[in-house]
C-alpha cells in the first residue's frame, strides 16, 4: 500500500462505518448551511446597529441555556435515545432559519426578534450538542472515537470555509434572507440521514434510569477526576476568551480594516476554517489525544491569535488566521476526544454537557465580555485579551503535566 493511501486509510478510518458515514454526509451538508447563517445574523445585527456590544448580546443569547442549564441536557442525552433527540432538534433549528429567513423577506426583522430566534435555537442546542456529542461513540466504538471527534471537526469548519463564502455572494447578489432559506433547506440533508441509518449497527449503550441527583452526581464524578476536571476547565477559559470570532472578526473587518461589505468578513472566516480543516485532518491522523499534546495546542493557539491580533494589514490577518484556525480545531477535538476516552459510558452524556457548558455556554459570557473590551478599545485589544489567556491556559496546562510526570516517577522509584 502506497504511503498516501495509508494515510488516507487512516486518516478517514470512521467512514468505514456506514451509519457515521451517513451521519458525515448529512452533516457534510448542513454544517456550510449553519456558517452561513452565523455569518448572515452578524452582518444583519450589524447592518441594523453597528454596535459590536448588540451583535455580542446577540451571539450571548443563543448559547446563554447551555451555560445555564447545560447539564440538563446531558442527563436527557444520558436517558434517551440519542438518535430520537436529534430528529427533534435538528428539524427545530430547520424551522426557526426558515422563521427568520421569513421575518427578513417581509420586513419584520427587528433586533429583537433576531434576539428571540438566537435564545430559542440556544434552547434546541442545549439538547442537540450533548446527544450529538455521545451519539459519534454510538455509532464508531471507543477505538474510532478520536478519529471521529477529528473528522467532525474537519467536518464543521469545512462548513466554515464553504458557508462563509457562499453566504458572502448571496449577500451581496439576493441578501441575507438567502442565507436563512438555504440553512432551512440544508437540515432536510441531516434527517435523511439519521432516517437511512441501521440501528441493528448502534453499538449497545446504557441509558440512565431516572432518579435523584444525578446531575450533582455528575458534576461530583468530573470534579473527582483531576484529568476530565483539567480539561473542561481549560476548554472553559479558552471557550470564554478566545472563540469569539463570530464578534471579534466582523469587528476587525469593519472597524479596523475598513471593510463596509460582508465579502471580507466572509473570507477572514474562511482562512480561519481553511486552517482548521487542515488542523483537524493532522489531528484525524494522529488519532492520540494525550495531555501534553493540548498543552502544546493551547500554547500555539495564543501565539497566533497574538499575531492576528496585531497584523499589520487585512492580508495578513487572512494569512495568519491559517494557523489560528489549525490549532483552535486541533485544541478543541484533542480536548471532546480526551474526555470521551476517558469517561465511563453511563457519565458520557453529563461529561459532554459540561463539555458543551465549557465551549458553547461560556459564549454568552465571554461574548459580552469581548463586546464591551472592543467597544472601548478596539477589536485588535479584545483578540489580544483572548490570546493572552488562551496562552497562560496552555502554560497552566504544561504544569500540570510536569507534576504529573514527577507523581509517576516518585512513585516508580519508591
Amino acid at each position: 500500500m502506497s504511503a498516501a493511501r495509508r494515510f488516507s486509510a487512516k486518516t478517514f478510518a470512521a467512514l468505514s462505518v456506514r451509519n457515521f458515514r451517513l451521519y458525515f454526509l448529512g452533516q457534510l451538508v448542513s454544517v456550510s448551511g449553519t456558517w452561513m447563517q452565523t455569518v448572515a445574523q452578524g452582518w444583519l445585527v450589524l447592518q441594523m446597529t453597528g454596535s459590536s456590544v448588540d451583535l455580542g448580546i446577540a451571539i450571548a443569547l443563543q448559547y446563554l441555556p447551555m451555560l445555564l442549564f447545560g447539564s440538563y441536557g446531558g442527563l436527557v442525552a444520558d436517558r434517551y435515545e440519542k438518535r430520537r433527540i436529534l430528529y427533534f432538534t435538528q428539524a427545530s433549528a430547520g424551522l426557526l432559519a426558515l422563521v427568520l429567513g421569513l421575518m427578513v423577506t417581509t420586513d419584520h426583522v427587528t433586533v429583537n426578534s433576531v434576539y428571540a430566534v438566537a435564545f430559542v435555537l440556544g434552547l434546541v442546542n442545549l439538547f442537540d450538542v450533548p446527544a450529538r456529542q455521545a451519539f459519534v461513540q454510538e455509532m464508531v466504538g471507543r477505538d474510532l472515537i478520536a478519529n471521529a471527534v477529528s473528522l467532525n471537526g474537519v467536518l464543521m469548519n469545512a462548513g466554515r470555509v464553504v458557508g462563509p463564502g457562499i453566504a458572502a455572494g448571496l449577500i451581496a447578489i439576493v441578501g441575507t434572507a438567502a442565507c436563512f432559506y438555504t440553512n432551512a433547506a440544508s437540515y432536510l440533508a441531516v434527517l435523511a440521514a439519521l432516517a437511512m441509518m441501521r440501528s441493528r449497527e448502534f453499538l449497545p449503550m446504557r441509558t440512565v434510569e431516572r432518579q435523584g441527583g444525578q446531575l450533582r452526581l455528575g458534576l461530583k464524578y468530573v470534579f473527582q477526576t483531576p484529568l476530565l476536571r483539567n480539561v473542561i476547565l481549560a476548554v472553559a477559559v479558552v471557550g470564554t476568551f478566545a472563540f469569539n470570532f463570530t464578534t471579534t472578526l466582523p469587528m476587525l473587518a469593519h472597524t479596523t480594516f475598513h471593510q463596509k461589505t460582508a465579502a471580507q468578513y466572509g473570507i477572514l472566516m474562511g482562512a480561519m476554517g481553511l486552517g482548521a480543516t487542515i488542523g483537524g485532518l493532522v489531528v484525524a491522523y494522529r488519532s492520540r489525544p494525550t495531555p501534553k499534546l493540548l498543552a502544546v495546542l493551547s500554547l500555539g493557539f495564543g501565539l497566533f491569535m497574538t499575531s492576528v491580533a496585531f497584523a499589520p494589514t487585512l492580508l495578513w490577518a487572512e494569512i495568519l488566521l491559517i494557523p489560528t484556525g489549525a490549532c483552535s480545531i486541533a485544541f478543541v477535538s484533542t480536548a471532546n476526544a480526551t474526555l470521551q476516552l476517558n469517561s465511563s459510558q453511563h457519565m458520557r452524556g453529563r461529561v459532554m454537557s459540561l463539555y458543551g457548558m465549557a465551549f458553547l455556554g461560556t459564549t454568552p459570557i465571554g461574548a459580552l465580555l469581548i463586546g464591551l473590551i472592543i467597544a472601548a478599545t478596539n477589536p485588535r485589544i479584545g483578540l489580544f485579551v483572548g490570546s493572552l489567556l488562551t496562552l497562560v491556559t496552555g502554560l497552566g496546562l504544561v504544569l500540570t503535566v510536569r507534576q504529573n510526570v514527577r507523581s509517576t516517577e516518585k512513585l516508580q522509584t519508591a
